[in-house]
């Protein structure tokens, strides 16, 4: 009985040998990397596992290296397992490799080793430096070889802006590029523009950044120091300049000719001081400066006030209030009064309108005086109106 058991047990397993097939998996590598390639069988009745690559050409048959290739290493073999490491990987690895478990007949497993192409770092091209206010400038971002095809996003310092991509297919691998085309104004200048590549083989995106420097015509103000000059008070003018280059030297004049009074008069880069004000300093103030892309001016009017002359003809708002203050008691005063005078006569006026019927001695009598009564107050009725 146990010599039959035997027999049993090893014609199942046999059997279950026959039966089966290979068990492998697919495998996703970086260029570069290395790929372990694994082939299993759950039973194995002393048959070899052998290992192809794309081209069908034998790597290992069972512990047997057949293709000279020094990437390609033994991991592990046995009757249930056959694992190899390719080293090195190359986009040309990329393919279906096939595990043979040498039955009869042969079964066979495929499994597909995919490589992934790493992008190479972005480059820009298209800065010119600096650039004029009024061109149009393209950027261009350009990444090679990626596999899938990498994405490429713009960032406007860090607000993302929408570029134009086109890609390009190279063997197995991609070249992106994508253009950024924009006017140049003089925000622009000193905005930074990166390229960022993003790719599923990269843990972090690529980035490069170009700073835009942007020359553009000068624009000139004046700010000073005083609201209401005085005489006796000193006065700062400054000229506040913007352009690319910085607009220098600032020459400052006054009525159209050159400063009059040097002394008082003290220019100091872009700053004018007049100290001790007078009246003689009245007058239009010009700052002027340019760079290659143009000139700029602006212009100041100053009037010096006397100090006495102000404090004279100022408005008292004390007494400006108390006089309004006075003439609305009065108003309201005079309002009560001709409120109270009219209420009087009109009482009187009703009262003394039946005087004299009261008196009458009989009531024909009474009737007669009291339509004479009448008569008069429609006359007062009358003077009244």
């Amino acid at each position: 009985m146990g010599s039959v058991g035997t027999m049993f047990k090893m014609a199942f397993i046999l059997a279950g040998g026959q039966g089966q097939f290979p068990i492998t998996q697919n495998v996703t590598v970086v260029e570069g990397a290395t790929a372990n390639m694994t082939c299993r069988v759950d039973y194995n009745d002393n048959t070899s596992l052998q290992w192809s690559n794309p081209a069908q050409q034998t790597l290992f048959f069972g512990d047997k290296k057949a293709l000279r290739d020094h990437r390609i290493e033994l991991v592990r073999a046995s009757w249930q397992e056959l694992t190899i490491r390719i080293g090195d990987v190359s986009l040309s690895d990329e393919g279906q490799y096939t595990c043979s478990l040498f039955t009869m007949p042969v079964k066979t497993t495929k499994a597909f080793l995919t490589v992934l192409g790493v992008p190479g770092r972005p480059e820009i091209t298209g800065f010119t430096k600096p650039a004029m206010e009024g061109d149009i400038i393209t950027l261009t971002c350009t990444t090679t070889g990626s596999k899938p095809a990498a994405n490429i996003r713009w960032f406007r310092n860090d607000k993302e802006v929408q570029g134009t991509t086109k890609m390009n297919a190279t063997g197995k691998s991609f070249t992106v590029r994508s253009s950024l085309q924009f006017h140049v104004d003089r925000r622009d200048d000193g905005v930074a523009y990166t390229c960022s590549v993003e790719h599923v083989s990269l843990p972090n995106p690529y980035m490069t950044t170009e700073v835009l420097e942007v020359h553009y015509a000068p624009h000139l103000e004046i700010t000073h120091s005083l609201i209401i000059p005085q005489e006796g008070q000193y006065l700062k003018l400054e000229c506040v300049s913007i352009g690319n280059p910085i607009p220098e030297p600032v020459l400052w004049s006054k009525d159209g000719g050159e400063l009059p009074d040097i002394e008082r008069m003290i220019v100091e880069g872009r700053e004018l001081t007049i100290t001790t004000l007078n009246k003689t300093d009245n007058g239009t103030y010009r700052c002027e400066a340019s760079n290659h892309l143009g000139t700029s001016s602006a212009e100041y009017i100053l009037f010096v006030y006397d100090p006495n002359a102000l404090g004279q003809h100022g408005p008292d708002h004390a007494l400006i209030g108390g006089v309004v203050a006075v003439v609305v008691f009065i108003t309201l005063c005079l309002i009560i009064v001709l409120g109270r005078y009219l209420a009087r006569h009109k009482g009187t006026y009703l009262t003394h309108e039946a005087k004299g019927a009261e008196d009458a001695p009989d009531a024909d009598t009474a009737i007669i005086n009291a339509e004479g009564n009448h008569v008069h107050a429609e006359e007062k009725k009358e003077y009244f109106i």
